[in-house]
């Protein structure tokens, strides 16, 4: 495919990365310039022809159309991947994203912009205009997440162009579970193999006359230092494989003849693998159940590191505004710190030991993996599994 454009700008700004973004979910090839210099090249006699402004980022279209503003590029180029729907099926959903793609740039953008000017000295500092504008962000948050406290991506679970502009706060756990889900449905193409070029053909090296053999064995070769092994891979080797235990989950019924549980006590090792049962430390903070299912889905997301030594059935049990996450995990040895700690928020789960020879634990254990757990009155209502 060839390049629908060239786009000259720098790395660190915001528009840039959004053009980025759409041209990456319609699948286009944008050229980036990488030898641009701001302030030296839009200064230049054919740039401003171009573009008189001298303004970034801007765009050269293969077509001889040129564009400047980085919203207004990146609408074009989402104009470009009508399978994509970034730009909307509908008038009405046209209208909403130009409304968001506004909103973002007018109330969150520029006062942030502006804000980050002051406190770096490129605008004299004033105490005033510095609080109002926090005041005027925090407000615009706010109403952002307030508006995805619901679902807010499209039936065809696509992001439009107005998602790439909304940016996190800490705080605010809607816009944070929204960027997320984002980020999770996200699939980047994959790019084509390039053809290694031709090797060039060896030249001939003139040896040099010896000026003193030495022996071989007087040569000290220093060897190169090895790899730090994870420590679950210097344990004994186990009988019971994970993977096998994987498949079987996902190809047989949970509970029953011939069933994944019948598998599971058939094949597995004590001694190579434990099992543990995790319970979210704050449940007091949990609302929604989708949002509670998405902490479930980054938390897993973020154990990525551990999946060969990690089987994991965890689930929202109970009501909106009164739930609790909670679920086992089978791992590889005997602590379960050396198969979590990848993930950074893992000290947020209280971990125990289970004993499948004890009846309640064994209960425990098949409830989770059945999706039928039940907590307190609680009752399983979403889940999710570590494969």
């Amino acid at each position: 495919m060839a390049p629908i454009g060239k786009l000259y700008s720098v790395p660190h700004m915001r528009q840039t990365k959004i053009i980025r973004s759409v041209a990456a979910l319609g699948s286009l090839e944008l050229e980036i310039v990488a030898d641009y210099k701001h302030f030296e090249d839009n200064k230049k006699p054919d740039f401003l022809a171009k573009f008189p402004h001298g303004k970034i980022p801007a765009f050269e279209g293969s077509n001889g159309f040129n564009l400047t503003e980085g919203a207004a590029i990146a609408r074009y180029l989402a104009t470009h991947s009508p399978n994509a729907n970034l730009g909307g099926s509908t008038l009405e959903e046209q209208a909403l994203i130009e409304q968001w793609c506004h909103f973002a740039e007018s109330e969150i953008d520029n006062p942030t912009l502006t804000t980050g000017q002051m406190l770096r000295g490129i605008l004299i500092y004033n105490k005033a205009i510095h609080t109002t504008l926090i005041e005027r962000q925090a407000r615009a948050l706010n109403t952002l997440n307030a508006h995805l406290l619901t679902p807010s991506l499209p039936p065809s679970s696509v992001p439009s162009a107005s998602h790439l502009t909304q940016r996190p706060v800490r705080k605010l756990v809607n816009t944070i579970r929204h960027l997320e889900t984002i980020i999770l449905q996200y699939v980047p193409p994959k790019k084509e193999p390039r053809v290694a070029p031709p090797a060039p053909a060896p030249k001939e090296k003139k040896e040099k006359p010896k000026e003193e053999e030495v022996d071989d064995d007087d040569e000290k070769l220093v060897p190169e230092e090895p790899k730090a092994k994870n420590p679950l891979e210097l344990l004994p080797k186990s009988t019971f494989n994970l993977e096998d235990w994987k498949r079987a989950y996902s190809n047989k019924d949970t509970r029953g003849p011939d069933g994944a549980l019948e598998w599971f006590y058939a094949n597995f090792d004590k001694e190579g693998f434990s099992v543990w049962r995790a319970d979210f430390k704050y449940n007091d903070e949990l609302t929604l159940i989708f949002m509670s299912s998405n902490q479930i889905g980054g938390f897993f997301n973020r154990l990525e590191a551990s999946r060969k030594y990690l089987f994991g059935s965890m689930g929202v049990l109970g009501e909106p505004n009164a739930s609790v996450i909670s679920g086992v995990l089978i791992l590889r040895g005997q602590e379960v710190k050396a198969a979590v700690d990848c993930a950074p928020d893992w000290e947020s789960y209280d971990y125990k030991k289970l004993d499948l020879g004890n009846e309640d634990d064994k209960k425990f254990f098949e409830s989770a993996l059945a999706w039928d757990l039940e907590i307190d009155g609680k009752a399983w209502k979403d889940g999710k599994n570590f494969k």
